[in-house]
This record gives structure tokens, sequence and C-alpha cells, in this order.
């Protein structure tokens, strides 16, 4: 299952959601909102994230990267959350939870499904500092340089 929510994702849940019987590997991925140890310009930190998405089209790539993975290799199962809204520090915001008979294959799906993610859903991710925002990826910010 892939989906977007505003709400904080489940993990333990999103795991549950995949565990099977015949699968002896679950592989989870959890991107948390990371503050900036580095710090910006005048110690300026960020506070936290925001998502913003083109819903359809970005359901319809998740389940697009779901997809692939049960293509590319052996899998019991696969469950894909992107949060949307404001994510606060060490919040989740996507979860990636894969299952299979065997570890290699859990691995390597999950791996490739952050990178899809990043490379095709469009969901676009906010930077919010003590000093200003950034939209990551883009060219538009109002942050001092």
């Amino acid at each position: 299952m892939a989906r977007l929510t505003a709400d904080p994702i489940p993990v333990g849940e999103v795991i549950s959601g995949v565990t099977r019987s015949d699968c002896g590997a679950i592989s989870t991925f959890i991107g948390t909102t990371r503050v900036d140890e580095a710090g910006g310009p005048d110690g300026a930190r960020v506070e936290y994230l925001e998502y913003e998405a083109y819903h359809a089209m970005a359901r319809r790539k998740l389940e697009e990267i779901e997809a692939e993975l049960h293509t590319s290799w052996e899998l019991g199962a696969v469950e894909i959350i992107h949060r949307t809204g404001r994510v606060d520090p060490a919040e989740p915001s996507v979860v990636i939870a894969v299952s299979s008979p065997r570890r290699g294959p859990a691995f390597e799906a999950s791996r490739h499904a952050i990178e899809r993610i990043k490379e095709i859903v469009p969901i676009w991710k906010r930077e919010v500092w003590s000093d200003g925002y950034v939209w990551v990826g883009s060219q538009v910010g109002t942050r001092p340089s």
C-alpha cells in the first residue's frame, strides 16, 4: 500500500502491515526531520519541515514505485507512507516497510523506494529555519545568505 497522510505516521502499524509468516525479513526505512547541527548564518537552526504535494500525482507515483518493487524483487508486502504538512524534529516524514523471504531483496527494495520517491514523486520540502525558510531542491529561498 502506498499513500500520503497529513497525520503522524504510525510506524508500528506500518511494520505490522508488512509482517507475513512466509517472510523472514522486514526492512524499514524511516526518514525523520533532522535539526541541522551545523547551523546556518548567525546560528540559525531548522525548526521544522513542511511538505506539500500534488496529491493525485504523488499517490499515483507512490503506487508506481510499489509496483516497481514487486516487479524487481521477490517481496511479500510493501507499505510506503509519506507525510504532508508540518513535521517537527525527530518525527517521521516517510516510512517504507518491505517484507521478503530473504534480507537482501528487502534491503535493496527499501533503498530503491526512497531513491525513487526523491526522483519522481511530486512532493516538495520546505525547511523552516529560525531566520527564514528554504524550499529544498528549488532556487527560491528567503533565508539570509
